[in-house]
């Protein structure tokens, strides 16, 4: 489903880090175990808002919302504004976990509205979700995302965790011709942690088991019809699976893709040095930050990945933390022209970085 002498390499942008955006509060109990992995807002052309992950004891996770301050149009430091979804509902609490985790927001104009992907942490481990808001203030959950039944693929993905849920900002023109919203999604295939021995039934046609990034669509007429509809994925298929040394364990979307004259251009995470088992953790690991090209019209095919990461964990940040040797990106704004990536920080501060493209 996926063959690497369909890739290039070339890729003509670059990262370069700007340094530490948020870190943990001192005294702040939802912050003891770090705040990360941000979502972000730009309602109004300077007028930022940011959406990290905090973490709490028990590393019991909610979502925050801060404004963030800017010196000349770079983010340089936020302030808090509270807390707009923490884990209440059931299939986001479990009898020893809880959690909303690592938030990614989509500003769909045609629908006016945002749409923020989640992860609950509930019984059954880490399941997708959504919420949506018209202000950015108040959120609605629509519920857990459902994988409509594919009969080719020999499997439901309603049964696997599934992380790196990243929804497309506009329409597109699914491969049976429908309008639809695309979403990026990576299932996780070891059902180890949920009954021992039962391993990793992978799809048909799947012979990888290393998690990676899939692509699925959702009807758009049936979402202008009721946004809740927008939890309703069909067609899934792989997308990208890893390739270059730096994603030896496992890829992972990051912020939505962003429109450039290439194509679709997704900022995306790869793990080295560890073997992930249950729900995807990977203590030991490596993440660093790369980018995949995507077609223009036809985004469930990959143009071009870069062959080395465009991040790599470096500074003391980055380095040491709840998870260390992590950069994470979760978010990408445009400011005064120019592209703004935001990110985790081993597991425990935010960061951010400049994308920029690189001239011939």
């Amino acid at each position: 489903m996926h063959a690497l002498n369909t890739v290039t390499s070339r890729i003509p942008y670059k990262l370069e880090r700007l340094g530490v955006l948020m870190k943990p509060q001192p005294g702040n109990l939802l912050e003891v175990e770090g705040v990360l992995n941000p979502a972000t807002i730009q309602k109004e052309p300077g007028e930022l808002f940011l959406y990290p992950r905090l973490v709490a004891e028990g590393n019991v996770s909610r979502v925050g919302r801060c404004k963030v301050e800017l010196a000349d149009s770079v983010p340089v430091d936020v302030t808090r504004l509270g807390v707009v979804l923490e884990p209440e509902e059931a299939w986001e609490r479990g009898a020893n976990n809880a959690g909303v985790e690592d938030p990614r927001i989509t500003r769909i104009d045609d629908l006016d509205v945002y749409i923020m992907t989640y992860i609950a942490y509930g019984p059954l481990g880490p399941k997708p979700a959504m919420a949506v808001s018209r202000d950015g203030e108040e959120w609605e959950r629509i519920g857990p995302i459902h994988f409509e039944y594919q009969p080719e693929l020999s499997t439901d993905l309603n049964m696997f965790p599934n992380k790196d849920i990243v929804v497309f900002p506009e329409a597109v023109t699914s491969p049976d011709g429908k309008e639809s919203y695309a979403v990026l999604h990576r299932p996780m295939w070891d059902l180890d942690w949920l009954r021992p021995g039962e391993g990793a039934p992978l799809p048909a046609g799947i012979e990888d088991p290393r998690p990676s990034i899939w692509i699925g669509f959702v009807d758009a007429e049936a979402v202008r019809k009721d946004l809740r509809n927008l939890v309703h994925i069909e067609n899934s298929r792989l997308l990208a699976a890893p390739e270059m040394p730096y994603e030896e364990s496992k890829i992972g979307a990051g912020p939505a893709p962003i429109r450039v004259p290439e194509g679709w251009l997704l900022i995306h995470h790869g793990v080295t040095g560890a073997e992930t088992k249950g729900f995807g953790l990977a203590y030991g690991a490596r993440y660093t930050a790369g980018a995949i090209l995507l077609d223009a019209e036809r985004p469930w095919i990959e143009l071009g990945r870069t062959l080395e990461p465009l991040l790599t964990p470096e500074t003391p940040e980055e380095l040491a933390g709840t998870l260390g040797n992590v950069v994470f990106p979760t978010a990408i704004e445009k400011i005064d022209g120019r592209y703004y990536v935001f990110y985790g920080m081993a597991d425990s501060q935010i960061g951010v970085a400049t994308l920029e493209r690189i001239d011939e």
